[in-house]
């Protein structure tokens, strides 16, 4: 189902500086596949401007009504190419659509971004193996498009912006830092604009909650736009990729 679940379980929906609001009702396809070899593909929507979408394999329905920010579950489907589309949901007018291979027991994270106009799809793998004994690993993917490129930092409990050194720099709308392993230790993840020096009086685009990362685990982190946003500003997703 395309809902949020607890940090104990797998995937999860964490959304940063303000909570999102599901478009309707939402939810993905019961397949019958055989899990044991499939890929495990999940979706999330970054549109900011978009309606609601349906997600298709090839012409089969993955998932339907999709609203701005949701995460899906892990799909299982039998590895190779498909083409995948997002649709106007309940429509059959096509959104975006890529053809891509997908390998025996992989997993994949589809995201529908960029503007209603202009939308596409971004397709990574995840990483299914753990971090390295005590740390995490983290990858900072931006969808967020009105805002320049980022530097993103970790700021560990009882830390200081000004007192802290970016995890990853210059991260430009569609680019992504891939995983980068980190301490595992209670981080909040600052945004600032590519090249800031942060002080005392910095305001960011986003500075989150602290939030505890499990040794071991893995994430990916969604730069994704505020709904309504006077000043620029982004808001995060954090999925987890692995989890022990």
């Amino acid at each position: 189902m395309a809902t949020a679940s607890s940090h104990l379980g797998k995937p999860v929906l964490r959304l940063g500086a303000l909570a999102l609001l599901l478009v309707g009702l939402s939810g993905c396809q019961s397949i019958n596949v055989d899990a044991t070899n499939a890929a495990q593909v999940r979706v999330i929507t970054a549109s900011p401007d978009a309606p609601a979408q349906d997600f298709y394999q090839n012409n089969s329905a993955l998932a339907y009504n999709l609203g701005f920010g949701t995460v899906t579950s892990y799909m299982p489907l039998p590895a190779g190419t498909y083409t995948l589309s997002a649709a106007k949901a309940n429509t059959s007018q096509i959104l975006a659509s890529t053809k891509t291979a997908f390998g025996s027991t992989k997993q994949y994270t589809v995201i529908v971004g960029n503007i209603a106009a202009n939308m596409q799809e971004t397709i990574l793998q995840d990483q299914s193996q753990p971090a390295p004994a005590g740390q995490v690993s983290l990858r900072f993917v931006h969808q967020a498009t009105r805002i320049g490129a980022v530097d993103i930092y970790l700021v560990p409990r009882g830390g200081k912006l000004a007192a802290t050194s970016p995890v990853a720099t210059n991260i430009d709308f569609g680019s992504n830092s891939s995983y980068i392993n980190v301490p595992a230790e209670t981080y909040a993840i600052a945004v600032v604009p590519a090249g800031t020096t942060p002080i005392p009086a910095t305001v960011t685009l986003h500075t989150g909650a602290q939030v505890s990362y499990v040794s071991g685990s893995a994430h990916t982190v969604v730069l994704i736009d505020q709904p309504v946003a006077t000043t620029p500003s982004v808001q995060t997703v954090v999925t987890d990729d692995y989890e022990q």
